[in-house]
């Protein structure tokens, strides 16, 4: 008989999770679903530091192939490449970006630098040990270097580079943890891009928009903007996906570069990569998420509903992009 078997592989919560974890419970069901509509035998498998037991689990199970919806361990997004290293070693197929392309794009430094050394724009950087480099009349944001979901950043992350008194605490934050960004004043877009038998695909693009922000406040997608629905930036942050003809041109260009990435990084399954746009029209990538999330409210699935695509045609293509 073929082999039907399918293992859900996700993070193990922490004991009081926040919203941003809480989420892949939502997926877990919605992939679960999806994937037995598709005929499949689902085993949902927890991933955590008992790598021991993970591993004698899916050895017992013996799936066709796992989908891998592991975001962290122990609630640390810099782990989640763990995952398929653990899947590799056993040589089961899974959904998604392998370990390489995970790796390099959990590290935010690692794919700025790597972005640089393939002339992806990405905007400019300062790690926290060339603090002399920041320059007065330029505004800066600091970010975290492995956290994903914008845990850790938010609107007091910004800051001019003419502040002393901010620069000077920045003495004190972890170097390994976090590093300063030139805050690009203008648009961002966050723009999916799926897999498939016939190649990547670039969904229809998206523009956040920041409605009715007073001014001088910092217009970016922090924690509160994703998660915190009972905020001010929550729900004066606003999808769209309806352009101009002006705007083709830097629709296009993003396009290119999306593909570049995709390839840049080897990507399989879905990811998306995070623009903003200057006021010039000069597009910067800021990220590239590897397994973004794909919850119902998420851009991913707003994205490729707008293309034409159901759930389940998605399911397939990430499927597809697997066996090859």
């Amino acid at each position: 008989m073929k082999n039907n078997k399918v293992v859900i592989l996700y993070n193990k919560l922490s004991e009081n999770p926040l919203p941003d974890e809480l989420d892949v419970l939502t997926q877990v069901e919605l992939v679960s679903d999806t994937l037995k509509e598709l005929g499949y035998k689902i085993s949902e498998v927890t991933f955590s530091f008992e790598i021991d037991k993970v591993i004698s689990h899916l050895k017992e199970i013996n799936p066709l192939f796992v989908f891998n919806l592991v975001e962290s361990i122990d609630n640390k997004g810099e782990l989640c490449y763990v995952c398929p290293a653990i899947l590799d070693y056993l040589q089961i197929p899974y959904s998604g970006v392998p370990l390489e392309g995970m790796f390099t794009t959990t590290t935010k430094l690692l794919t700025k630098k790597i972005l640089k050394s393939n002339a992806i724009p990405t905007a400019d950087w300062v790690e926290l040990n060339e603090l002399e480099k920041i320059e007065p009349s330029l505004r800066y944001i600091l970010k975290p270097i492995w956290e994903d979901g914008s845990l850790g950043l938010d609107f007091d992350s910004v800051f001019y580079g003419n502040d002393k008194t901010y620069i000077k605490k920045l003495k004190d934050v972890d170097r390994n943890k976090f590093f300063i960004e030139k805050y690009v004043e203008g648009r961002e877009f966050n723009i999916s891009v799926i897999g498939g038998k016939n190649g990547p695909e670039v969904m229809p693009h998206a523009e956040m928009q920041f409605v009715n922000f007073p001014e001088g406040k910092p217009k970016i997608m922090g924690y509160s903007a994703k998660w915190s629905e009972d905020t001010f930036d929550f729900n004066q942050t606003v999808r769209t996906f309806d352009f101009n003809e002006c705007d083709k041109p830097l629709l296009d260009k993003l396009t290119v570069i999306c593909l570049k990435c995709w390839n840049t990084f080897n990507l399989k399954g879905y990811a998306r990569v995070d623009f903003r746009v200057d006021t010039d029209n000069n597009p910067y990538v800021l990220e590239v998420n590897a397994n973004p999330c794909i919850s119902p409210d998420s851009g991913l699935y707003a994205a490729i509903l707008k293309k034409g695509y159901n759930f389940k045609n998605f399911i397939e293509k990430v499927i597809e992009d697997i066996f090859i």
